[in-house]
């Protein structure tokens, strides 16, 4: 073999199949934009444009704000996207630290009683409850109708504490006797030395607990009146069953809905988990690939 030999996948692509990569490329991107595109473009249309052309418009001849203006002063889409956010900020909040603390313990040696409680979540991810065994928890606990029901239930998800464990369990060993030495005790120790290390897997654990919280609408319909709908709730009852909110009958079918407010429904309820998305990428990669290598 010659020393200027390479291994065939160090070899520089051919043009063609460079070409076939950037086309392949394009239309991953155009499958993806463009119905971001026509959802945005017919919210952003009038009504009778949109009747005009089927039904989606590709892009608006006369951009017009009505429909934002018609949904944001009803009040229910209002109120109902402050309820999304409270749920997220808290529930994220509150799951990142039940899943910090406990991935701490767990990923710990010797830890009292460690391996059973680690096999008794592993057993909740392979045998989830029920819907009906679930309900009636929720019921009896007394948080039927109150927002503790959509995020008590899910508190700790059992991908993110192992990833979270994996993370912790990569950290140096030598860190960890070093503060001890310093006379640091646990909640120090997870205080001034994980958690400064871990910021990207707790920056992608806490990405997937808010895109959980903020796209949870199934345990909205199950546990809370209609009054107190989170956003993604209100959008099914725009975009799937059809029907228009009014403020005194929230959920009650009325006139339809039209496909322009449809339409901005959905650009509200998904803009704002895109934005903080950015912020995160350069976390993400690392954050997970670390968590589940060293797991």
């Amino acid at each position: 073999m010659s020393a200027h030999a390479r291994p065939g996948w160090m070899e520089k692509p051919k043009p063609a199949t460079q070409v076939a990569k950037v086309l392949a490329l394009i239309a991953v991107v155009l499958l993806v934009c463009v119905p971001f595109l026509v959802i945005l473009s017919t919210s952003l249309a009038s009504q009778r444009e949109v009747v005009a052309n089927g039904g989606w418009v590709l892009w608006p001849t006369d951009p017009t704000l009505k429909a934002y203006r018609d949904i944001l002063e009803g009040g229910i889409v209002t109120h109902a996207l402050g309820v999304s956010a409270g749920v997220t900020v808290v529930g994220t909040l509150l799951s990142l630290a039940c899943t910090v603390t406990l991935a701490y313990a767990l990923s710990r040696p010797g830890v009292f009683g460690g391996k059973p409680v680690l096999i008794l979540v592993l057993f909740t991810f392979l045998f989830p409850p029920g819907m009906i065994p679930s309900f009636l928890v929720v019921k009896e606990l007394g948080l039927l109708d109150s927002y503790s029901s959509l995020i008590l239930p899910v508190l700790v998800n059992v991908f993110n504490l192992v990833v979270l464990r994996g993370f912790f369990q990569a950290i140096p060993e030598e860190l960890y006797e070093a503060a001890r030495l310093d006379g640091a005790g646990d909640w120090r120790v997870l205080w001034s030395v994980v958690l400064p290390l871990s910021k990207a897997a707790l920056a992608v654990v806490g990405l997937f607990y808010a895109v959980a919280y903020w796209n949870s609408w199934f345990y909205a319909s199950l546990y809370l009146e209609s009054d107190h709908w989170p956003l993604q709730q209100v959008l099914r009852t725009y975009v799937v069953a059809g029907s228009g909110l009014t403020d005194t009958t929230v959920g009650e079918a009325t006139v339809n809905a039209p496909q322009t407010v449809q339409m901005a429904v959905l650009v509200i309820a998904t803009v704002p988990i895109l934005l903080v998305y950015p912020f995160l990428q350069k976390y993400f990669t690392k954050g997970v690939l670390t968590g589940a290598i060293k797991s």
